[in-house]
């Protein structure tokens, strides 16, 4: 049961400063309140990740990018009540309030529901050759590289299992039977894994097109060489949210020039900006497609995950982004290895 106080921001609070209060109470929402408790609006993980796409600074005040008119119950409101408006409203958290507009008390979907099964399909991309990582690979497929106590993979899908999802499709193609020994079914796990098996490699997307029937819902689609603790449920309640056809998580990158740039104007200098540091969105390995999205994978045909989203883009259809500010970790080379069997303990134990 999460206390509704840990959820409570000031007025005054800057952007990071929400952030933690969201990061520590665990309700994925923060109430900005005055002096005397009465709520002023609500900021959620999406609003900040929003105001971070837009190059905001995290210390700006929270009061510029949170709701003014939040979704609210009155205090004495039934769960039935409750759950009745949040279910209307499209919103997972619901504060409760008195008659003079102040916070006194929370109420979270979540609890109200208590486990919230979810029925999408997850799809994880470990058909890969792992090149880069050999002499560890030459024998085990990358996503079954041990990181920590267990496979690379299988954390992926214990990740997956806690957020709720249960049902599980493997790309696989190199040393596939590796995979497929060590997770079977599923049911060892307490899901349902299937396996779509590349008689050749066909890219980062081509595996869509080997799925048993078309999906009904939005299908999230990994690489199973990441290490990431995000909050899959929280993505895919923001995709459904910005009624885009596909998202696209992103991660910042920044990328540091080992020299003085210098500024010209003809002939003319204006000024030396020392080892400046550029920072870049760059894609993360993580999507929401929806069954419309889906549908543009042929079978057996070839396809990368960029080239089905740029058909999005060029069809009118620009997909949503969702910037990952959680731990992220690709692991593509032997050192990417090193360090995240240095992490794991502190991040995923």
């Amino acid at each position: 049961m999460i206390h509704w106080r840990k959820t409570l921001v000031s007025e005054t609070a800057t952007i990071r400063q929400a952030m933690a209060v969201i990061d520590g109470g665990g309700a994925q929402i923060g109430l900005v309140v005055d002096k005397n408790d009465r709520l002023l609006g609500t900021v959620t993980d999406g609003d900040i990740r929003r105001a971070i796409l837009r190059s905001g600074s995290l210390e700006d005040p929270v009061a510029g990018v949170m709701k003014t008119e939040p979704v609210t119950a009155r205090l004495g409101s039934s769960r039935e009540d409750a759950l009745a408006l949040m279910q209307a409203r499209a919103v997972r958290q619901l504060a409760i309030l008195d008659s003079e507009g102040r916070v006194v008390g929370l109420q979270l979907m979540d609890e109200v529901l208590a486990v919230a099964p979810r029925d999408n399909w997850v799809v994880l991309q470990a058909g890969g050759m792992g090149t880069r990582l050999r002499p560890l690979t030459s024998d085990v497929p990358k996503p079954m590289l041990r990181v920590g106590k267990r496979p690379i993979l299988e954390t992926i899908l214990l990740s997956y299992r806690a957020a709720g999802f249960h049902r599980f499709f493997m790309s696989v193609n190199y040393k596939r039977e590796h995979i497929k020994e060590h997770f079977g079914d599923g049911s060892a796990f307490g899901v349902e894994v299937n396996y779509l098996e590349e008689e050749e490699q066909l890219g980062t997307a081509g595996a869509l097109g080997l799925l048993p029937e078309a999906p009904t819902a939005p299908v999230i689609v990994m690489n199973a060489d990441l290490l990431t603790n995000l909050n899959f449920a929280q993505l895919l309640d923001f995709h459904l949210a910005s009624g885009a056809e596909a998202t696209v998580c992103v991660r910042e990158y920044d990328v540091q020039i080992p020299f003085g740039v210098v500024e010209i104007e003809g002939a003319k200098l204006l000024r030396i900006r020392e080892k400046p540091v550029h920072t870049f969105f760059v894609n993360a390995g993580v999507y929401v497609l929806n069954p419309s999205a889906v549908s543009l994978v042929a079978r057996g045909t070839h396809m990368d995950m960029p080239s089905l989203l740029q058909r999005l883009i060029d069809d009118g259809r620009p997909p949503a982004v969702f910037p990952i500010r959680e731990y992220w970790l690709d692991i593509g080379r032997v050192d990417d290895f090193v360090k995240a069997n240095l992490e794991y303990e502190d991040v995923f134990e």
